[in-house]
């Protein structure tokens, strides 16, 4: 039976049960839209804390040993189940998100990819033999869970992020506490209701609610072997040094300055088309957001038309049918893109568009900046440096595609970059040389299908192992390798080398 979350306590999961924290700390969770209070989240206590951890514990020990075929089986189920409820998922999001349902919708069917990628684990676990590699000696490995492991899920993305985690954490055999944003914890909520209904065990996914305390407590766990983080920059590295520092796995998924170059030889329109829904869809938070277009030749006389463009596109309500997207999470972040709005005009930036102060009709409390654009971007500007995290754009002109590569390179972040061009030379070029992680031709936002990996480079990763795909499989599981010989008793003398004979 679904739990009644909205104007109450949030509640966590521990042992299989959904509970009322005995905490007297909360936070509210707000509509970003209205600032109206849709619930109240608990820092949850040491206590729970600990309850969790080891009821997590027992469970492992007790799904590390159940067929891979159960697993898989459980997967089925629950992508069965997410896509039935796919749509009031969403309408949970975005309601605490703020994103409008096209978008909220789409958050959840990547996750639901990711789960269907999960049903496949039987497959994606499968080790390596060799015969006779040494007289009457073979040699295989086999994949083994770790334990309990933690994710740790941002804001922007509440269906999609937790998906990338749990699944395949469980799929491989471990245990997972998950801890989603304290600003948005509803989604999850929903997600996890849905994960029992389809049978997962008690214990085997636990839920904790809290700021950087409760994820401190977790980060040194000594019960807790891997760290799964999606966030900012400054909490990113926290987290990976946390971690790492007590010698545990960790993949870190950061902050993100992503790229578009458009060269000469493109079609306009499938530019401008790509571009206004990569650069202000979902208010610009997303990791994966085209923040700044490069330019190369007189392709920059194409900005003036997408400034026309942009200035059509208006935020709204998550339910209004014509938001093109919504507002920004919190208070704080509109202070924070205005102020570097204003900062790119201080240091000489064009702003053809200027997003502040835009009014949405029936919701003045919203969070609300629209598109913002600059041309005459320089690299040593704020707006260039610094990931905003919000509807603003910032254009450069460059001369060649080698100065959009030199440029590209240099910059510190690494997820995400697309060029847009009709020739294959170009692109092959482009895809070959560019220092970052994953790579659009013609595609404005290439974020890969879950059999491949999530995989930022540079500052935007921290880590080795990657999220979803082979990668994620790979980090939530342990390769041991055993090398076995069966002869019959014999007389011969004792190997005294290390080689197999």
């Amino acid at each position: 039976m679904r739990i009644n979350i909205m104007t109450t306590h949030v509640p966590l999961l521990i042992n299989g049960k959904f509970i009322q924290s005995e905490s007297n700390e909360t936070l509210p969770v707000l509509n970003p839209a209205t600032q109206a209070v849709l619930a109240e989240v608990p820092l949850a206590t040491k206590k729970e804390i600990e309850t969790a951890v080891q009821g997590a514990k027992a469970a492992f020990e007790l799904w590390r040993h159940t067929p891979v075929t159960e697993r898989a089986r459980l997967m089925l189920r629950y992508q069965h189940l997410l896509k039935e409820h796919q749509e009031d998922i969403a309408a949970i999001l975005a309601e605490d998100t703020g994103k409008n349902l096209e978008d909220a919708m789409g958050d959840v069917w990547r996750g639901i990819e990711v789960v269907e990628h999960a049903c496949n684990i039987p497959s994606l676990l499968m080790g390596e033999t060799v015969e006779n590699v040494a007289r009457g000696v073979d040699t295989y490995s086999i994949t083994q869970p770790l334990g309990v492991t933690l994710g740790i899920t941002p804001f922007n993305f509440p269906a999609m992020i937790p998906l990338w985690m749990f699944p395949l954490a469980t799929a491989c055999g471990n245990a997972m506490i998950l801890k989603p944003s304290e600003q948005v914890p509803l989604a999850t909520v929903r997600l996890l209701e849905l994960f029992q209904e389809a049978g997962a065990p008690a214990g085997l996914v636990q839920l904790i609610h809290g700021g950087k305390d409760q994820v401190n407590q977790l980060l040194a766990h000594p019960d807790i072997q891997a760290t799964s983080f999606v966030g900012s920059v400054p909490v990113a590295k926290h987290v990976y040094l946390m971690a790492t520092q007590r010698f545990k796995r960790a993949q870190c998924f950061a902050g993100a300055k992503n790229h578009m170059v458009v060269l000469p030889d493109a079609d306009k329109d499938t530019v401008m088309n790509a571009l206004v829904g990569a650069t202000v869809g979902a208010a610009g938070q997303r990791c994966m957001a085209i923040s700044v277009i490069v330019f190369v030749g007189k392709t920059i006389q194409w900005a003036e038309e997408l400034a026309e463009r942009l200035s059509n596109i208006k935020p709204n309500i998550w339910n209004n049918a014509d938001a093109a997207f919504g507002p920004l999470i919190n208070k704080s972040a509109v202070s924070r893109v205005e102020s570097l709005i204003q900062s790119g005009i201080d240091q000489g930036a064009n702003c053809l568009i200027d997003g502040r102060g835009i009014e949405v009709e029936g919701y003045p409390d919203g969070n609300w900046v629209g598109p913002t654009l600059f041309t005459g971007v320089k690299t040593d500007m704020d707006i260039y440096k610094e990931e905003i995290f919000g509807p603003v754009v910032s254009c450069i002109n460059v001369t060649s595609l080698d100065e959009a590569l030199a440029l590209v390179n240099a910059n510190p972040y690494g997820n995400g970059t697309s060029i847009f061009t009709t020739s294959g030379v170009h692109a092959r070029k482009y895809q070959h040389e560019v220092e970052v992680g994953q790579v659009g031709i013609n595609i404005p936002i290439p974020v890969p299908l879950p059999f491949f990996s999530f995989t930022g480079w540079k500052g935007s990763f921290m880590g080795d192992l990657h999220a979803y795909g082979k990668q994620a499989v790979r980090f939530y599981t342990e390769t041991k390798t055993v090398t076995a010989s069966w002869k019959e008793p014999s007389n011969h003398a004792p190997n005294m080398s290390i080689s197999l004979k």
